[in-house]
């Protein structure tokens, strides 16, 4: 069982779930999955990122929970779910994951039609979503999709972590932070002041810092370097056009694991995109730097997408998906909640 650290108070500590259920994968491992909010109400689906679990969504979750049903997981090694077999650490366990708990999450009525919901990733999450872009378990129950702070591939050449000059020594150093194994001990003042410069943008609180902080420190290293590798070495990018339901973007332009680069290339490719939202000055960590923001984009998802009985049948993708010509950026999105 993993360590398990998060904020114990505040908004960045995880409210008590209604559930908790265990969600059985393609190869028989077991995913810890959390409900949230009244039973009847239209359904979300989060899929955190790279090194977090079920706890970095508590600011989103708080919000949508009052009247949204919300299905949150831990993905692969992280939270409460067990790691990937030796050798397993690829997109395809994702996919895998992502359909299991949307086949075993949401509802079949007798007559046969399939509940749906919104479904929405972050960074490794987004990277999930993509990757299950053929399963159709998310092409059935996906009325709609949002992804945040996320890349197809090519993260090692884009990242801005390290600024080197573009290259082979910028990837190489890049490979080495994102394959690290080294222990990250426990949450200090320099840790903090590392995680923000890497993951968030200038107006991140204290509060945020920490919260994300004992999140990431809580992953396994193994877990955390052995998924790190796979993001460096994935390609997408023939998965994006495979993505049918109408899909929007969220990135930053502070964020400088997954620059606001990917997020164009995304939209651009993408069967049926609702366009890309483009915040100003905020980081990688976009559902706790502005929850208030992610969780509105998701209600607009619901109110458009799903109807009253959450069982409309999948939309049809669009004829076309607009360009960077058609891209609004959200300069008046809201200020980070303190």
């Amino acid at each position: 069982m993993n360590r398990l650290s998060h904020a114990t108070q505040g908004r960045y500590a995880p409210p008590a779930p209604v559930r908790e259920l265990t969600v059985t994968s393609a190869d028989g491992a077991p995913l810890h999955v959390e409900e949230y909010g009244p039973g009847g109400a239209p359904t979300v689906v989060l899929a955190h990122g790279w090194t977090c679990s079920i706890a970095f969504w508590a600011p989103v979750i708080r919000e949508l929970s009052r009247d949204h049903r919300v299905i949150a997981y831990d993905q692969r090694g992280h939270g409460r779910s067990a790691p990937p077999p030796y050798g397993c650490y690829t997109t395809e366990t994702l996919a895998d994951d992502l359909a299991a708990v949307l086949d075993q999450t949401l509802a079949t009525g007798p007559d046969g039609r399939r509940e749906q919901a919104v479904v929405v990733g972050h960074s490794m999450g987004g990277m999930t979503i993509m990757a299950a872009a053929r399963r159709p378990e998310l092409r059935e129950r996906a009325a709609a999709v949002l992804m945040c702070s996320t890349g197809a591939g090519a993260l090692l050449a884009e990242t801005l972590v390290v600024p080197t000059p573009r290259g082979r020594v910028r990837e190489r150093v890049h490979t080495l932070v994102l394959g690290s194994a080294a222990p990250l001990g426990r949450v200090t003042p320099v840790a903090r002041r590392v995680l923000r410069y890497v993951t968030m943008g200038r107006a991140a609180t204290r509060e945020m810092t920490d919260a994300c902080a004992r999140i990431v420190h809580a992953c396994p290293r193994r877990v955390r370097a052995q998924w790190g590798h796979m993001m460096g070495e994935m390609d997408l990018a023939a998965d994006i056009a495979e993505l049918t339901p109408p899909t929007a973007v969220i990135v930053g332009t502070a964020d400088r694991l997954t620059p606001p680069v990917h997020a164009h290339r995304i939209v651009a490719a993408l069967p049926n995109s609702l366009g890309l939202t483009v915040l100003p000055d905020i980081g990688h960590m976009t559902p706790v730097e502005v929850p208030d923001t992610v969780a509105d984009a998701i209600r607009g998802l619901v109110t458009d997408h799903l109807t009253d009985d959450h069982t409309n049948p999948a939309p049809a993708p669009a004829e076309a998906s607009p360009k960077a010509s058609a891209v609004a950026d959200a300069a008046t999105a809201k200020e980070p909640s303190a």
